[in-house]
C-alpha cells in the first residue's frame, strides 16, 4: 500500500538527494579527475572524447535538474543510462563490491535502481516543472 499523502514527499527526498549526488559526482571531474583528465580517461575506454563532455554536461544539468524538479522524472531515465554504462564499461569488469580496486558495480547498480525508482514515483512534491502526464506518476 502506498502512503499517497507522504509519497510526493518520499519522492522528493529521493530527488534531492540524487541531484546533490550528481552535483557532487560531477564535481570530481573538474576538480580531482579535471576536464582533460576525464577525457583521456573517456579515450582510454575507447570512447570518444566528445562523450566524455556528454556525460559531464549531462551529470551537471540532470543534476540541477532533478533538485529544482525540472522534468526530474524524464530526466533519471538518460542519467540512470549513464549509470548501466558506467557498470558495462568501467566498473563492472572490477566485481560487484565498490570497495574493489577501481570501483565494483555494486554502487552505480544502486543508484541505477534508485533513478528508475524516481522515474516511477514522478517528480514529486516543490517540483517546479512536473513532466507531462503519460509516462511517469506526478
Amino acid at each position: 500500500m502506498i502512503k499517497t499523502s507522504t509519497a510526493p514527499y518520499a519522492a522528493l527526498i529521493l530527488r534531492l538527494s540524487l541531484g546533490v549526488m550528481f552535483l557532487a559526482h560531477v564535481s570530481l571531474k573538474f576538480f580531482v579527475f579535471t576536464v582533460p583528465g576525464f577525457v583521456g580517461y573517456f579515450g582510454s575506454l575507447g570512447l570518444p572524447a566528445i562523450m566524455a563532455y556528454a556525460v559531464i554536461a549531462l551529470e551537471l544539468l540532470g543534476g540541477l535538474a532533478l533538485i529544482l524538479g525540472i522534468y526530474a522524472s524524464w530526466v533519471a531515465l538518460p542519467l540512470a543510462g549513464e549509470m548501466l554504462g558506467t557498470i558495462v564499461l568501467a566498473h563492472g569488469h572490477n566485481g560487484w563490491l565498490f570497495t574493489n580496486a577501481g570501483g565494483g558495480w555494486e554502487y552505480p547498480a544502486f543508484w541505477m535502481i534508485a533513478l528508475v525508482v524516481l522515474y516511477l514515483l514522478g517528480d514529486g512534491a516543490l517540483a517546479i516543472k512536473p513532466a507531462p502526464a503519460g509516462g511517469a506518476a506526478r
